[in-house]
């Protein structure tokens, strides 16, 4: 705890030691406090005609009024504050579940982006095998006519003899 502090103030023209544990320049504004309230009152026409018992009355109540207000003002941005200290709460809470999500999504990315390669892979290995039969399927088909024209490619297996002045066709030649 800090040294008491002892401060010498003027309050309504007169001069009071005032003595606690604030700084001097805290007690200083203690003091012009009340000096403003008083110098707001003596500004009231109706203010002077009261007795000095009945003046000090009024001051505490002002000042009284002036604390409650001031207190029902912290406590609102006490409020406030407690409202969005839960606010950011719940953001950081939503962004951690995002960055999760975001993580999990990536995740799920980089799976489907090694299955689809995968697929390409097993779709050019699927056609290449197609052309595969279907190839060998034609050379196949070729070859079975080649057998069947007594081993020429291409020729048909029937000779047509050509009749007297009659040209030969390519196909017996």
């Amino acid at each position: 705890m800090s040294a008491k502090t002892n401060a010498d103030v003027s309050i309504g023209g007169k001069v009071y030691t005032l003595s606690g544990y604030e700084s001097e320049v805290y007690l200083q504004q203690v003091a012009s406090y009340i000096n403003d309230k008083l110098s707001e009152f003596e500004k009231a026409e109706n203010y002077r005609r009261i007795p000095p018992d009945m003046k000090a009355i009024l001051l505490h109540l002002n000042i009284a009024d002036d604390y409650f207000k001031a207190k029902d003002r912290g406590d609102m941005l006490a409020s406030d504050l407690e409202e969005r200290n839960q606010e950011i709460y719940n953001l950081k809470h939503d962004l951690v579940a995002a960055r999760m999500k975001k993580k999990e999504l990536e995740k799920t990315i980089k799976e489907l982006s090694i299955e689809n390669k995968e697929m390409l892979l097993i779709k050019t290995k699927l056609e290449t095998s197609l052309e595969d039969v279907l190839l060998g399927g034609m050379e196949k088909k070729e070859k079975a006519e080649v057998s069947a024209n007594g081993g020429q490619r291409g020729k048909s297996r029937f000779s047509v003899h050509p009749a007297a002045g009659q040209p030969k066709t390519e196909q017996s030649k």
